[in-house]
């Protein structure tokens, strides 16, 4: 078939797509199928979980009046379909780019997207407030939430469910299950969801049952009244449970096969009559209809750039010697485990993505993924901690938040040795706002007792995680560290411990000096090394912690210097450079002090590199600054500055 009769080319918006008959949805659907595969091959983002629910998006939109009918994607890497049919086809090669279209739904990108999601586990929650808010103003809309991905594992997930159930809100719940997120699906949710799905007994039942419930056009009739009640009692008998979704009032309906969008189409247009809280349980396959994304689902969750003929990946033509920050973490955690039998390793669903696997296949009985459940991950590491052990809890510094309060109260609060790696850390790229680590420097310093640091490169970060681990040092440890390549080849060098609070010296310097924490530290040092061929002297340290700071060197380079620059990838405000301006204040010190860093405002998605531009903390910026900082006349003596 020619591009030119292809029916995607005649679809823009839902409108469109509606005008078809419904037979050619088939043909529809697997073009849209090869549109993301064509469009993501080249321009990497996130691949199986949008090909996993291509013919449920076309059914949404085919059945529901979109946009005002509101659809709630979970998680936002599925939506890739629902935005090429939702006016964005001819932007989709901008996905992920800077200053292009975002790869996650976006209320101020399109109406179409009812609610913005980067996390999972929101959908039932804010779907169950945008029904009853149609409720209270007397509006007619239907509102759908799809999770899929693992999403139903989080407490969130729950709380909506048992809130809905309670409003008897008029809501569809589409449970998109794969029995995989990023990596596979653990949990006892996973087990009875697939309980659901493997009954033979169980699912003959249901096909003969649909018949009546789903197709009766007597929606509330005593005929059918009665059959769902026999339905129901049969769920539990077969099963030997009751149903969790009735049980939270939910109606119950599936599983059905994900990928006929025939009967998708049928099937929710009957849904549609049915009042109140429904819950649909779709099978689908992610990474559907492209064989390497099928057999290797974590892989291609987003595989970079790779042949969509063949499957191979293509590698980035420079490979670098430097390993990543989380290959070190799991390397290392290893290491320490062997040394120390009270190590332990736990994440949120992220083994892969933070290399935890590496302990999981080692050391199976002493490493755990929990699952999408950040709250728990952390509490359940301050329950290890209670009982002697010494965990290392991974969490992507985005993801850390979710779980604040369970990281003051139940870690801090009690001085419990918890170790939270913190992944992820600064500017990520192209995931977008919702995936930046802006905020845990500001937040976890400020947090009595809890040590903060962030490490310059790879033998940095083995450090700290050793340190962390002794038994000198005491209560809760943070080390966060950025996405990404490090900047040492020979990184796997022997373990040495670095006191709590002691930064570094890296450069000597006499016309001004540079506070740096973290792996911005390594743009400071280009600049430095730039700025030295045109005569400027800068004294530069490696802080390494943002609390407890070290507050010998900051007496020092206050007494020496007027001007002083701090660098950190994180937010300015109430960060790193923060603490350096409290303590001159604290203390009676005046130098005029220039904070670097994320400013205070979203940043959205592009490349690393890109976004440090951005935001002026890259090698260039840092120059910049430091040379207008030294031509600027110096500040008298008793004044005050600071930006």
């Amino acid at each position: 078939m020619s591009a030119s009769e292809r029916l995607l080319d005649k679809i823009d918006t839902p409108d469109d797509l509606r005008k078809l008959d419904r037979l050619e949805l088939v043909r529809f659907s697997d073009e849209l199928r090869e549109h993301i595969i064509d469009e993501v091959s080249s321009n990497p983002g996130h691949l199986g979980a949008s090909l996993g629910v291509v013919e449920l998006t076309v059914a949404l939109h085919y059945v529901y009046n979109t946009p005002y009918d509101k659809i709630v994607w979970d998680v936002g890497h599925q939506a890739y379909g629902h935005k090429i049919l939702t006016g964005r086809k001819n932007q989709f090669h901008t996905n992920r780019k800077y200053k292009g279209i975002s790869g996650f739904p976006r209320m101020a990108e399109s109406e179409y997207d009812a609610f913005g999601v980067g996390h999972s586990s929101t959908s039932i929650s804010a779907a169950l407030g945008l029904a009853v808010a149609a409720r209270v103003k007397g509006e007619k809309r239907k509102v759908v939430a799809v999770i899929g991905d693992g999403a139903l594992q989080a407490g969130l997930a729950f709380e909506g469910l048992n809130n809905a159930g309670n409003e008897k809100a008029d809501l569809l719940v589409i449970l998109n299950d794969n029995n995989i997120s990023i990596d596979a699906s653990v949990g006892a949710m996973k087990e009875y969801l697939l309980d659901i799905t493997t009954s033979r007994t169980y699912n003959r039942f249901k096909d003969r049952m649909w018949r009546l419930l789903g197709r009766s056009k007597r929606v509330g009739s005593k005929a059918q009244i009665i059959a769902s009640q026999i339905e129901s009692s049969i769920k539990g008998t077969v099963l030997e449970r009751s149903n969790m979704f009735e049980a939270l009032k939910f109606r119950y309906f599936g599983p059905i096969d994900g990928h006929d969008v025939m009967h998708l189409t049928r099937v929710l247009e009957d849904l549609k009559t049915i009042p109140g809280p429904k819950l649909l349980h779709c099978i689908t396959v992610k990474g559907k209809g492209f064989p390497k994304a099928e057999q290797e689902q974590t892989i291609f969750h987003a595989p970079g750039r790779f042949d969509k003929c063949t499957g191979e990946l293509i590698k980035p033509s420079e490979c670098s010697k430097h390993p990543l920050y989380q290959e070190v973490f799991g390397h290392t955690i290893v290491e320490l485990a062997r040394q120390n039998e009270k190590i332990v390793g736990i994440t949120p669903a992220m083994p892969s993505g933070c290399s935890l696997n590496i302990m999981m296949k080692e050391m199976p009985g002493r490493a755990f993924d929990v699952g999408i459940c950040e709250q728990h991950a952390v509490t359940f590491s301050a329950g290890l901690a209670a009982n002697g052990m010494v965990p290392f809890c991974n969490i992507y510094s985005s993801f850390i938040q979710r779980a604040y309060d369970q990281v003051v109260h139940d870690v801090a609060i009690q001085r419990l040795k918890v170790i939270f790696c913190l992944d992820r850390g600064g500017l990520v790229g192209t995931d977008g706002a919702t995936h930046h680590g802006f905020f845990d420097l500001a937040f976890m310093r400020n947090i009595p007792g809890m040590i903060t640091a962030a490490p310059m490169d790879e033998v940095e970060l083995r450090n700290m995680m050793y340190t962390a681990q002794l038994d000198s040092v005491k209560g809760p440890f943070s080390i966060r560290y950025p996405r990404g390549t490090g900047v040492i080849c020979n990184w796997q060098q022997p373990f040495a411990e670095i006191p709590v609070g002691r930064a570094r010296l890296i450069s000597e310097g006499s016309d001004i000096a540079v506070l740096s924490i973290g792996h911005p530290g390594n743009f400071v040092v280009d600049a430095v090394a730039a700025l030295s061929a045109r005569g400027i002297s800068v004294m530069h340290y490696d802080m390494r912690f943002a609390n407890p700071l070290d507050e010998e060197v900051l007496h020092d380079v206050m007494k020496k210097f007027r001007k002083i620059i701090t660098v950190e990838d994180g937010v300015i405000k109430g960060g790193f450079g923060t603490a350096v301006l409290e303590f001159a204040a604290d203390h009676g010190y005046t130098p005029e002090i220039k904070r670097m860093g994320i400013p205070d405002y979203f940043v959205e998605h592009g490349t690393q590199k890109e976004l440090w531009r951005e935001c002026g903390y890259d090698a260039e910026g840092i120059q910049s600054a430091i040379m207008n900082a030294v031509s600027s006349p110096q500040p008298a003596v008793g004044s005050r500055q600071s930006s």
